[in-house]
């Protein structure tokens, strides 16, 4: 969660007193001529088989989870199954991704340009030093005494170096995933998903948004990086009520949920939230994961969430988690040298991430047995299999590489290289994995 590298840049943020504001570029709905909305009801599945499902969950990391996550789609892309006398990628039968922080960047850059992405992302993003234009951008002098500060000039240079001016209408494309960038609500902590269903709770228009502001705000490290602010436009509340009374009573006493729908009916109240601040969605879910179930059930439970994708049941449910969290030996219990305040706060981030990752895991593995249950009926049962990808899973030689890899967005070519084939090994040789591809062989 806190940059290491990115040391100068705190001293810099201590020194700098000057007021910033963040510049808000969501428009309200309505405001352009319709375009096709970057939303579960109007995406579709075209050319999908019927009885996989498959979603896809990148983990924060920065460049790291998003070479890691990069190598998993290079796999998938080679990998085919036979289908109706012809074979298929499995790679095109991903139905969604979703991401926080580091992994927004390889699902956002899928999401809008398929599979050019194994053309010339390595080039554009991993292997392109991009914590060096950060820090030449922050340290100008002529920027200092802007008053947009630090994350609108990281989102100029998200926008010239992957990005380029695309929307969210320009991902609105037959064929591809649903993308679901997350970010954390600064002032209520709860995720916020960067789709059309979550932008009504605003009064306004996802498909007009900028992805390199979506991303920026999934991969904001607070202190280091400021909130990407939005408005919250009234006009449209009484629309979202009974979306949020409906969760509110499918989610009984389930105190996860009615503390996510609490925070979501706080954009409601129009007159004291006139805007919402957000940063890195590591900080309500490094994995992933929740937001993805958060959908299902804001949508109404398994059966609604079909019903708006109009899909049937699914014979198999897929989750692929694509964990890039690391765990590097402690230098601290070598020596009786009390550690450093940066020292102490990575420690208490990474005691604090594991473990929560931990939870997220057990939960998702339950709501997934949950949701295959809900799903199955006697002639048609749906069979459900989780894989989780992680450095734990490599040779001990190798993990130990792996983990002194660090969180930012400058790596070597080495580490791109084998942080790369370490996504396509693992998904090959995970057993869960592996049982799939023999089941649907069958």
């Amino acid at each position: 969660m806190f940059y290491l590298r990115w040391g100068s840049v705190f001293l810099l943020v201590l020194v700098s007193g000057c007021a910033s504001y963040g510049v808000v570029k969501n428009l309200p709905l309505g405001a352009t001529p319709a375009a096709k909305s970057y939303s579960l009801k109007a995406w579709g599945q075209d050319a999908r088989l019927n009885d996989i499902q498959m979603l896809l969950a990148f983990s924060g990391g920065g460049t790291r989870a998003a070479a890691f996550s990069y190598g998993v789609l290079k796999a998938l892309r080679d990998i085919e199954l036979p289908a109706k006398g012809r074979s298929v990628r499995l790679l095109h039968e991903v139905d969604s991704i979703t991401s926080v922080s580091g992994g927004s960047f390889t699902a956002a850059y899928y999401g809008l340009h398929g599979e050019r992405i194994f053309d010339d992302f390595e080039t554009v993003f991993l292997r392109r030093d991009v914590e060096s234009a950060l820090k030449a951008a922050l340290f100008n002098p002529f920027n200092w005494f802007r008053s947009t500060g630090r994350t609108e000039r990281a989102i100029e240079v998200y926008e010239e170096n992957v990005f380029q001016g695309a929307t969210f209408a320009d991902m609105v494309q037959d064929g591809r995933p649903l993308i679901v960038i997350n970010a954390s609500d600064l002032a209520h902590g709860v995720r916020f998903s960067f789709v059309q269903e979550y932008f009504n709770l605003l009064c306004s228009d996802l498909a007009t948004f900028p992805i390199a502001r979506a991303v920026a705000a999934s991969s904001a490290v607070p202190v280091i990086f400021q909130p990407v602010v939005v408005e919250n436009y009234p006009g449209c509340e009484s629309a979202q009520r009974e979306p949020l009374k409906a969760m509110r009573q499918r989610a009984g006493d389930d105190e996860r949920q009615l503390y996510l729908v609490d925070g979501l009916a706080t954009y409601l109240d129009k007159d004291k939230r006139r805007y919402a601040h957000f940063v890195d969605g590591g900080i309500t879910d490094n994995l992933g994961l929740l937001a993805a179930f958060d959908i299902i059930e804001a949508a109404g439970g398994p059966e609604a969430y079909l019903a708006k994708l109009r899909r049937k049941s699914p014979r198999r449910s897929v989750v692929i988690v694509v964990n890039a969290s690391t765990n590097p030996e402690p230098v601290m219990d070598a020596t009786t040298r009390q550690p450093s305040l940066i020292e102490t706060v990575n420690a208490m981030s990474d005691i604090q991430l594991h473990r929560y990752n931990v939870e997220t895991i057990e939960l998702t593995k339950q709501s997934l047995a949950n949701y295959a249950k809900a799903l199955s009926t006697p002639d048609r049962p749906v069979e459900y299999y989780f894989i989780q990808l992680s450095f734990r899973d490599v040779a001990p030689e190798r993990r130990r590489f792996f983990n002194l890899i660090p969180t930012s967005f400058a790596l070597s070519d080495e580490q791109v290289d084998q942080l790369i084939a370490a996504g396509g090994e693992l998904l090959r040789s995970n057993a869960e994995f592996r049982r799939l591809l023999a089941d649907i062989a069958k």
